[in-house]
């Protein structure tokens, strides 16, 4: 592929939508006030269809708002200096590099990001093409390069009629370091073929919630709660991602208490608070929203997290209890979770705990991956029915130092649980091609 002149822009063409006539109108830009260096500023946008207003500093890239105020993280960093490409988006329909754009520069833009161009449900046929052709291997350019390949496809000279042996020099604009560019330049050539009238618009882009990465103000948020020195802003309320979670958890334990001793524990928040391993209660705000601790041990790695706990569903009638939790700790992990409680007769007189949640996870804790973030998830909703059930005997909580397992052993636990499991993946494996191999044998 030739290193010709990339045709992406580092800023916008700040020209709006044409009027009636066809002339483009020019999009003013409100006049900007002299700011001090360690001042915020607000930036309204559109992102995705969805409109946000952030506080960021003046010189912040559009690139680390995207990734750390929104939770957009589709949109990679490379090399910073507007040469690879990986970071490419589109702000008003035109492709730009959003580490070399400020954010302040996009005040009133619309800005589409990957995640705006499709769902893993609901894929653009760029990214369908891409999946077909395998025009990825480590994916860290394939954002950068679908990005590009839409700018190119809508906005090019040609349009989808560009023929295929122009792609080289007009898809030369995004760097990649492991593909050859080979099935990337057939994807692309596959979708102009068949879509001679023109590129489908991209098919995620509608209002939706959009949450920041660990201690990054979300957009909208508020004002923040508690002493700034003392680690990430407790929010004002609960937001989670749309999306799908990075992974869930559901637990049935059976209890030998009865089903109103329990419920009494679950609508105790207080007592509720004390029956989960590592978690406590720092402050009741009102009647449904609660602001807390947790701590949480995964080997070497030690996270408190500061947060906030709000029931959006009590019905004590059918004993059932719904929870939106969110936490973040200074080293910029951060949890989001959908907890969903439920307690049901048992036919010796004791009961069912039934514990559901949908965990959004960004940060180091992220890094642990789905199963073991599931394993552990999953074990501390078990020792918490067990607290639960002694509560529920005793009206109060365990002590921490018996409640049962630390999170340490709970993580250590779930850990060689997934090396035995992988193990006795690969042991099957290997055997299951001995036995094809000694048939194949036996029919020569």
């Amino acid at each position: 592929m030739t290193a010709t002149q990339p045709r992406q822009s580092a800023a916008p063409d700040l020209t709006g939508t044409p009027d009636a006539a066809g002339t483009p109108v020019q999009r003013r830009l409100p006049a900007a006030a002299k700011v001090d260096a360690g001042d915020l500023v607000d930036v309204s946008m559109t992102v995705n269809g969805t409109d946000v207003t952030v506080a960021v500093p003046a010189r912040m890239h559009l690139a680390d708002v995207l990734r750390e105020h929104l939770g957009l993280t589709g949109t990679h960093l490379g090399c910073e200096h507007g040469v690879c490409g990986m970071c490419t988006v589109l702000v008003d329909g035109d492709a730009a590099r959003a580490c070399l754009l400020f954010a302040v520069q996009c005040e009133g833009a619309e800005v589409t990001t990957v995640e705006g161009l499709g769902t893993a449900d609901d894929q653009h046929p760029l990214q369908q093409a891409f999946s077909a052709h395998h025009g990825l291997q480590c994916g860290f350019c394939t954002p950068g390069m679908l990005m590009s390949s839409y700018d190119l496809l809508t906005n090019g000279p040609d349009g989808t009629a560009v023929a295929p042996e122009e792609l080289p020099e007009q898809m030369s604009g995004v760097i990649c370091r492991c593909t050859g560019y080979r099935g990337i330049l057939s994807a692309v050539a596959d979708v102009a073929a068949e879509h001679p009238d023109g590129l489908p618009a991209p098919y995620n882009c509608a209002s939706r919630t959009l949450v920041g990465r660990g201690g990054a103000r979300p957009a909208d948020a508020g004002s923040a709660q508690g002493d700034p020195d003392a680690g990430p802003a407790v929010p004002d309320e609960v937001r989670i991602p749309a999306g799908a979670p990075s992974a869930t958890v559901s637990v049935r334990s059976t209890l030998t208490s009865d089903v109103v001793s329990v419920w009494g524990v679950i609508d105790d928040f207080d007592l509720l608070a004390r029956c989960l391993p590592g978690a406590e209660l720092v402050e009741t705000l009102d009647e449904s929203r609660y602001r807390g601790r947790a701590t949480v041990a995964l080997g070497p790695v030690k996270l408190r997290f500061e947060g906030l706990a709000q029931v959006v569903q009590r019905e004590p009638a059918e004993h059932r209890l719904t929870v939106l939790a969110q936490g973040a700790d200074s080293g910029g992990s951060a949890t989001r979770a959908v907890i969903k409680l439920r307690v049901e007769p048992a036919e010796d007189g004791g009961c069912v705990l039934a514990a559901d949640a949908d965990l959004h996870l960004s940060g180091r804790i992220a890094q642990f991956g789905r199963a073991l973030a599931g394993d552990v998830s999953r074990r501390l909703f078990e020792q918490f029915g067990r607290s639960v059930d002694e509560a529920a005997r005793t009206g109060r909580a365990p002590d921490a130092s018996s409640a049962g397992p630390s999170p340490l052993r709970m993580a250590t636990g779930a850990a060689l649980d997934a090396l035995r499991s992988a193990a006795h993946r690969i042991r099957t494996r290997v055997q299951d091609r001995a036995r094809s191999r000694r048939s194949s044998n036996g029919d020569s």
